[in-house]
Formats: structure tokens, C-alpha cells, sequence
């Protein structure tokens, strides 16, 4: 998708910037120095998104941020054709995934530099550090 604002009859438009809150604060601080984080029970082991106070597998309040790989493979995906948001309307088409985590959450996000042809379910992506929101490429 292209730079952060939007063209729609001459009026410049922000697109839509994820809400950060105190859960998610640490994710798109790591995004922002091109690191990747999952937040990963310390009882349990397991890494979940969406970011939350408790592990949603097993409720222990022990979580920690932990480095993640950034690789996955599409589960699912599709392409937007209609400007829902009148800031995405020179981006159109364009595609929306979700990435199944080697880590085992799933990310809704975009991959760049992939054509339509080449998108598909099992297809590896990798995260693109620095972005915010998160993008994946295809590997």
C-alpha cells in the first residue's frame, strides 16, 4: 500500500493507524526498532495474539514478550477492491491476509511486492520490519 495518506477528490486523508494501548504498546514499539515480538505465557508457553493482560489459554496474568521469528505462511487471504476508507482509494486494489505464525498466532496484515497470481493459501511470508501496521513479503 502506498505512503500514509490518501487521495479522494483533493483532500489528503490519514489512513487509519492502529489504536495503541498499554497490552499492545511493547508489539509496534518492537515494530517501530525493527524487531518482532509475541507475548508468550510463562505457564503455559504459549505465544497468542491479540495482546492481552492474561494468557487466553490457560487466564495465568505471566506474560512476557518474547523475539519471534516474523515467519509464516498465508491461511487466508483475500483483495479489496472498493475504498471503504476514502484514504486506501489510490491503493486499490489491494490485498488483505492472514498469517498463520510459525509461533502459532495469526496477523492480519498485507504482503507487498506480490502480485495477485502469486498469493495463495501455504504461501511463506516474512514480516517486513519497521512497518506500522505490520506487512509481510513473500519469501
Amino acid at each position: 500500500m502506498g505512503d500514509r495518506l490518501g487521495r479522494l477528490g483533493g483532500a489528503q486523508r490519514m489512513k487509519p493507524q492502529p489504536r495503541i494501548t498499554p497490552d499492545n504498546e511493547p508489539f509496534y514499539q518492537a515494530l517501530r526498532e525493527r524487531r518482532f515480538v509475541l507475548p508468550r505465557c510463562v505457564d503455559c508457553g504459549k505465544a497468542h495474539l491479540p495482546p492481552g493482560p492474561v494468557c487466553p489459554f490457560c487466564f495465568s496474568e505471566r506474560v512476557e514478550w518474547k523475539p519471534a521469528s516474523g515467519r509464516g505462511r498465508i491461511s487466508t487471504w483475500t483483495v479489496v477492491h472498493k475504498a471503504w476508507f476514502p484514504a486506501f482509494a489510490d491503493d486499490i486494489p489491494y490485498n488483505v491476509v492472514q498469517v498463520e505464525l510459525e509461533e502459532g498466532p495469526r496477523l492480519t496484515a498485507n504482503v507487498v511486492d506480490a502480485s495477485r497470481e502469486r498469493l495463495k493459501i501455504g504461501l511463506p511470508v516474512e514480516i517486513v520490519l519497521g512497518e506500522t501496521p505490520p506487512r509481510f513479503r513473500a519469501q
